[in-house]
């Protein structure tokens, strides 16, 4: 990763959740912070910005430890700004999102800490709503939403239906281009049959679950059952994306290209920088 990162000359990273394996961190400072960062994304190119969205064992810790500035005193890399935000590259509005609330069999485990979240419904709502007026206000080229949990999967966890029925049509009717997720152990493209939205699964991090696949409805353009990550690469006209292994060879590549009308003016690879929040009160 850290060699692709230079080769790429990258400007930033986002993680897709599940930070601090199995069960998050106690507190801000919690060794385990480092042990399961700090002291693993050592190479000099993910010394950059890292966007970070909370995973379901980020949750079964203290969430709001993940959030806090302190966090960012002991590694100033890691920016979990809200539980939602938006981060503004210029050319991609890329929407994090928190979908952990969204899974509804979580909520009848004690060892979640849904500080700040409770009630659910309220908190979905609020969450959707805004997701929905910031996309529609979104002038960037290319509107990318990433979340822990995948919408459509052909791995262990399979879609998850909270997200298909709440999520998905607003992705559909407001021009997402893609969807970004972990949670599944892999590595995976799929393209929606009724709508551009593609959705990517890079939640091959850690521990992969080699031969564990589930069916969907999308059409599997690839899918990888390792470790692994990707890349993404934007102009305002094209994105490359391409999934890699753990020893950085090239498993699978996507090209996406927009109309030069499209194009606002933009320059390419303008540093990121955080907008807003979309999850109300929290920045």
């Amino acid at each position: 990763m850290g060699v692709v990162g230079e080769k790429l000359d990258i400007d930033f990273v986002i993680s897709t959740g599940d930070n601090i394996y199995d069960d998050g961190i106690a507190n801000t400072s919690d060794p385990l912070f480092k042990e399961c960062f700090t002291n693993i994304y050592t190479a000099q190119s993910l010394q950059t910005p890292w966007y970070i969205v909370l995973g379901n064992h980020d949750y079964t810790g203290n969430a709001l430890a993940q959030q806090d500035p302190a966090i960012r005193e002991v590694d100033s890399r890691y920016l979990n700004l809200a539980k939602s935000f938006i981060v503004n590259s210029g050319i991609a509005d890329f929407f994090l999102l928190d979908t952990s609330p969204f899974y509804l069999k979580y909520w009848n485990s004690s060892k979640y800490d849904w500080r700040d979240v409770a009630p659910r419904d309220t908190y979905i709502q609020n969450l959707l709503d805004d997701l929905d007026d910031a996309l529609v206000q979104s002038e960037a080229p290319w509107k990318i939403v990433v979340g822990h949990h995948p919408i459509s999967s052909g791995c262990e966890h399979g879609n998850t239906t909270e997200l298909q029925e709440l999520l998905r049509p607003i992705l559909e009717a407001r021009g997402v281009d893609m969807y970004v997720n972990g949670h599944d152990h892999c590595l995976q493209h799929i393209s929606s049959r009724n709508s551009p939205v593609q959705f990517m699964t890079s939640g091959g991090g850690s521990k992969a679950w080699a031969g564990k696949f589930k069916t969907t409805s999308d059409k599997i353009e690839f899918i990888y059952d390792g470790q692994g990550f990707m890349s993404m690469q934007l102009s305002s006209t094209e994105a490359h994306l391409v999934f890699y292994d753990v020893a950085g060879n090239v498993l699978h590549s996507y090209d996406s290209t927009k109309n030069e009308e499209e194009d606002d003016g933009w320059p390419a690879g303008q540093q990121a920088a955080v907008r807003g929040s979309i999850d109300r009160g929290n920045l």
